[in-house]
């Protein structure tokens, strides 16, 4: 079904099921240990041999020897796989063979470019980046395999690599997909704007430290691939694989039915699922694979850091008249820029505006999608600035915001005006609950003992992404819906939001709904990533269960459009007839797929959020803690306030690791990250983070979809590190534009 016409009155606005607070359906089975993780399939894949993937231990440069032999003798171990034994396989630009070409996606309304996920491995001596898998050694026994990877003894060449983008920010290019945004007469506002900031700001490189380590495993019968791997979008994995080893996608099954965490990082394949299948074909027997944890922060992918310059120019009430954010950052070639300026281009008005984003090529591991990326460190730098000019001008950070609303996209004009907009009342609403008012504006003036005390506050607002999306249902004779479709869960609640609203669409209790996620073999799905997951999966699968619905009312004799499915009955003109009497005893299936057409050209579409942190600081260490935080969001139809109030937590805790601890250290002799693991790559902890409050607003969105919905998996992290750099700059007086806020940077530039 093509969503291109705003979504008119329909049975999820009932409400009886979807938009209340529902328990996690899968939870028991996580709590009591009996959910399947990539690395667990231990009965469908018997007698599995375990790999270990070799790492590259230079960051740029070329294999020059490599010597297996003592590797290849040790105790249980069956393949040593390098460059040079290594089966071909294909790159970017090549699709995989007997299809109709790469399967299409809606991010941003554009389409999959053909080999965008492929990732070959051990096809050269070249090593590109730290941790490049060089070697993969197969053994009986985890344990074997692991001591004979330390057996195998490899020499390089080391070239002179980029592994620091300050020195090498200047030689950045545009990249394609980001083209330079100017309107108006951004260099003429700015120049004559009687209030102006020239303010730089700097964010780290950062980690996505999940729980769940990247892991896979591979096992064929004849030519056909069951692969179990940890993977956030199931038909993403599946082109990957199935184009990196040259073989058809029907060849391909891909299983990812629960998810440790991604955050992005499990949007692409790695070397786990590549050299699992590959050992897995040559030996004849499954091979399981899971990566170290100091591996995951090498091998796989980042946050890239990003150099932000904001220059703002606003006329003496207030009015932006100039907008102007330059973004550099830093990848590989085939990697993407990290688009901070995303979010600038729609958040506030201003007549004048010039925002560019310039990518360098470094040697470092690849830089790819993180928790909201753009809108993440973005609107650290951007709302940061926004306070600094607000102090500047005399006035409140919160009047400064909403003065410069905005109710249509800024560089299209009335034209394109937003689908909901409620990013006022979001302000005004925490100000109020959050006891704005009693914050003392001048820096330092708060004082509990030795802590002084501050208060923040910044915007949020992250883009509503939309995916095609499909679902497959059944309704068997027992009462019981089944619902399969390739939607993924890393945590975020997917089965219980599916489950609501199957059962809403069919009248039944949520103990009647039984949902399958992350299996290649069900109906292409949006998966979970951009924040598309839950409105695009349950679209797609309101549209199979109004399918169903149409047939079961058809096979009773009603008139669908009158019909009401209800306490496991369908009635209509009167009457009504049970279910189960209807589908019989072999039940009904059917099926239904979301496809987006122009709305979001046509309506510019985001979810809105207002942060509000406290934080006290000490007066002789410069120590931080966060003591309260408030979100408030307008995410159009909230499906489930639990898990969504959920997301936003996991959100918030994720921003304040950003302003205040996270940071992957570069070292830029050799071109890695340095603190690898969990112990030295300070994320919060429990006794970091304070009590946290979440209000949604009351909102639909009839243009996202027909579920109403809006993506909130995002939104909870856009902002937040700013709001809590904005309360140390209340408690201190110190405006730190180099994050994280480590006590160091604080203590040098506290004013009391």
């Amino acid at each position: 079904m093509k969503f291109d016409s705003a979504a008119g009155q329909n049975v999820i606005d009932q409400g009886r099921i979807v938009g209340r607070s529902q328990p996690r359906v899968d939870g028991p089975l996580k709590v009591s240990g009996l959910a399947p993780y990539a690395h667990e399939y231990h009965s469908a894949a018997p007698n599995a041999a375990y790999g270990v993937i070799v790492g590259a231990g230079i960051g740029k440069g070329r294999i020059t020897a490599i010597d297996v032999g003592e590797a290849e003798r040790a105790p249980g171990v069956l393949l040593v796989m390098t460059h040079r034994n290594a089966p071909k396989q294909f790159g970017i630009g090549y699709a995989p063979p007997g299809g109709a070409g790469p399967q299409q996606d809606e991010k941003d309304g554009g389409g999959e470019k053909p080999g965008r996920h492929n990732k070959p491995q051990l096809q050269g001596a070249d090593i590109r980046h730290f941790d490049q898998a060089v070697a993969f050694v197969v053994a009986d026994t985890f344990e074997q395999a692991r001591d004979a990877a330390k057996l195998v003894r490899i020499s390089y060449a080391v070239e002179n690599g980029r592994f620091d983008l300050a020195a090498e920010k200047d030689k950045g290019e545009m990249p394609e997909d980001t083209p330079d945004s100017n309107i108006g007469s951004f260099d003429r506002a700015f120049a004559a704007a009687p209030a102006r900031i020239d303010v730089t700001y700097t964010t780290p490189d950062q980690a996505h430290s999940m729980m769940e380590p990247h892991a896979s495993i591979a096992r064929w019968d004849g030519d056909q691939l069951t692969l179990w791997t940890s993977h956030q979008i199931i038909h993403w994995a599946v082109d990957g694989v199935a184009g990196t080893l040259g073989i058809p996608r029907d060849k391909v099954r891909v299983v990812s039915a629960y998810i440790g965490g991604g955050f992005g990082s499990k949007l692409m394949i790695y070397g786990d699922p590549i050299l699992a299948a590959l050992a897995a074909r040559q030996l004849g027997r499954p091979v399981k694979v899971a990566l170290t944890r100091p591996q995951i922060y090498n091998h796989t992918s980042h946050r890239p850091a990003t150099i932000q310059r904001l220059r703002l120019g606003a006329d003496r009430n207030g009015k932006l008249l100039a907008i102007g954010h330059d973004v550099w950052c830093g990848n590989l070639p085939e990697g993407e820029a990290e688009n901070a300026a995303d979010q600038t281009k729609l958040l506030y008005a201003g007549a004048n505006r010039l925002l560019r984003t310039r990518k360098t090529e470094l040697d470092l591991p690849l830089g790819a999608s993180m928790r909201a990326p753009g809108e993440a460190v973005g609107l650290l730098a951007l709302e940061c600035a926004m306070d600094e000019l607000a102090e500047k001008l005399g006035l409140d950070p919160i009047e400064f915001r909403i003065l410069n609303d905005t109710q249509f996209d800024p560089e299209k004009g009335p034209e394109r005006p937003f689908s909901t907009r409620h990013l006022v009342e979001c302000l005004r609403t925490g100000a109020d609950k959050f006891g704005w008012s009693r914050r003392n504006p001048k820096p330092g003036m708060v004082r509990d003992g030795r802590w002084l005390i501050g208060i923040g506050v910044a915007s949020a607002i992250r883009n509503n992404l939309t995916m095609a999306s499909g679902a497959r249902v059944h309704l068997s004779g027992d009462g019981i819906l089944t619902v399969q479709t390739q939607m993924t869960d890393i945590g975020t609640g997917s089965y219980t939001i599916l489950a609501q609203i199957g059962a809403e669409m069919l009248g039944l209790p949520m103990d009647k709904v039984r949902v399958e996620l992350g299996d290649s073999s069900f109906p292409q799905a949006a998966g979970s990533g951009g924040s598309w997951g839950a409105n695009s999966a349950s679209a797609g699968l309101y549209y199979a269960c109004e399918n169903l619905r149409n047939a079961i009312a058809q096979r009773a004799g009603f008139n669908s459009t009158d019909s009401q499915f209800a306490d496991g009955k369908v009635s209509a003109g009167g009457r009504s007839r049970n279910l189960a009497d209807i589908v019989g005893k072999d039940g009904m299936s059917a099926e239904g797929k979301v496809e987006f057409g122009d709305l979001t050209k046509r309506f510019a579409q985001a979810a809105f959020g207002a942060h509000f942190a406290e934080v006290a600081v000490d007066s002789v260490t410069a120590e931080v803690r966060v003591r309260r935080m408030l979100s408030v969001c307008a995410a159009g139809r909230i499906i489930n306030p639990q898990t969504a109030r959920s997301q936003c937590l996991g959100g918030m805790t994720m921003g304040i690791g950003a302003a205040l601890m996270e940071e992957q250290v570069v070292d830029k002799r050799f071109g890695y990250f340095v603190n690898h693991d969990l112990a030295e790559y300070h994320v919060p902890v429990h006794a970091d983070i304070p009590d946290m409050e979440v209000i949604f607003l009351d909102e639909l969105d009839d243009k996202s979809s027909p579920i109403k919905a809006k993506g909130v998996g995002e939104l909870g992290i856009c902002g937040v590190g700013a709001a809590v750099a904005n309360a140390v700059h209340n408690a201190t007086g110190a405006r730190i534009r180099d994050y994280p806020l480590t006590l160091d940077k604080i203590m040098a530039k506290m004013t009391v």
